[in-house]
């Protein structure tokens, strides 16, 4: 985030039925299939989704109990249970084909653990992960605001509590910042899909309560700042409207721009792939330290080569709000909590079908489940680290 102290900041969210996100929830639905089978399947599963059409590709080493029929359901259940019934792109009539194939040997011997080899990372890669304290989730205003305003009109949608809503929106929050922190809302940008014959006038009044619900009181932008379906109408969306690819919205997915991104995307990947489970884990740390009232924030970064088990470096920066030192920190986190791949996965405790609900309104900023999800949002590590200062 900017290190002057009065700007304005913008950050998007896309909805469960962008055609992007439902690529991204085809992918993590069959990560937590084959993970359910066997929790150490290996998956880099990628989909395509256009109109009426689905197509899987990637390489795995899963149960045999999970083949093509099995993966080609688990896509049609997703699509399902996000909700599409449309001429163009339909749970029951869309054709889905499957080209997911074996993992390859090469990629195989140099991960996989043997003799007194550890398990190396998945691929090289930069992850970062990032904590402040904008909102009570530690989480950056922006992008919080405009996953709360989705999901707000999706529970909506889904209880027929408002039946014009239709799947497939998006929603930008700009926030102004005074002393470096934030303070209202100066626009916010509504854009979903709708049913046939109602106005733009009828969408907006629609929408209104959920977003003036989602945003903190006094903070909603004034009246000529709030657009709702600018275009006017909105009825043909979802892959129908735009060709859908895994992996495409990884600003959406992390903190809206407000973070550095090392640009591995997450969904369709088993956690051996340190795109992914890196990623968490430099959340986990960072939002840790921030939680601990070390810092106000904090930015972690974390590399490693392919088939390398320790990594290649770990930075940690709290952007000149510390309490302690960077140099103490870097030293100290790795001994907490081990940073090789099998290390965050074991603490983490990755290796369990709870990826799908990851896939739309953020990886980040969500509460600890019971069943394991988000457990990289957990803040166990204050007690430890409020020691170190």
């Amino acid at each position: 985030m900017s290190s002057r102290k009065n700007y304005l900041f913008t950050s998007e969210s896309v909805s469960e039925g962008h055609p992007d996100k439902v690529c991204d929830r085809i992918s993590d639905s069959i990560v937590d299939l084959m993970l359910k089978h066997m929790p150490e399947a290996r998956i880099a599963l990628e989909t395509l989704a256009t109109t009426n059409r689905v197509v899987l590709a990637g390489e795995v080493r899963g149960p045999e109990a999970v083949g093509h029929d099995q993966m080609i359901e688990a896509a049609r259940m997703s699509i399902k249970d996000i909700g599409y019934e449309q001429e163009g792109f339909d749970w029951r009539k869309a054709r889905i084909e499957c080209l997911v194939h074996a993992q390859s040997a090469d990629i195989a011997v140099g991960v996989d653990a043997a003799g007194n080899k550890d398990e190396g990372a998945g691929d090289q890669g930069i992850m970062f992960g990032y904590a402040c304290r904008e909102t009570d989730e530690l989480m950056p205003a922006p992008i919080q605001l405009s996953h709360k305003i989705l999901k707000a009109m999706a529970d909506a949608r889904h209880s027929g509590k408002s039946k014009e809503l239709l799947p497939d929106a998006k929603s930008q929050v700009t926030l102004q910042y005074e002393n470096g922190k934030p303070v209202r809302a100066t626009k916010i940008v509504v854009s979903t899909q709708h049913i046939d014959g109602i106005d733009q006038r009828d969408i907006r009044a629609i929408v209104r309560p959920y977003i003036e619900a989602s945003i903190p009181a006094g903070w909603m932008c004034p009246e000529d700042g709030l657009f709702v379906n600018p275009t006017g109408r909105f009825v043909i969306g979802g892959p129908d409207g735009d060709t859908g690819l895994t992996g495409r919205k990884i600003i959406v997915d992390t903190y809206g721009g407000a973070a550095p991104h090392g640009g591995g995307a997450f969904s369709g990947k088993d956690p051996t792939k340190v795109d992914r489970s890196a990623a968490y884990m430099a959340r986990y740390l960072a939002k840790n330290v921030v939680a601990a009232g070390l810092s106000e924030r904090c930015t972690i970064q974390i590399s490693y080569a392919i088939g390398v088990a320790d990594p290649m470096s770990f930075y940690v920066d709290l952007h000149g709000t510390g309490r302690i030192d960077e140099a103490k920190l870097e030293k100290a986190l790795p001994e907490m909590v081990s940073l090789k791949p099998r290390g965050i996965r074991e603490h983490l405790k990755l290796n369990r079908p709870i990826y799908a609900r990851t896939s739309a309104y953020g990886h980040f900023g969500r509460a600890p489940e019971k069943d394991g999800g988000f457990s990289w949002e957990a803040t166990d590590l204050v007690g430890q680290l409020k020691s170190l200062a």
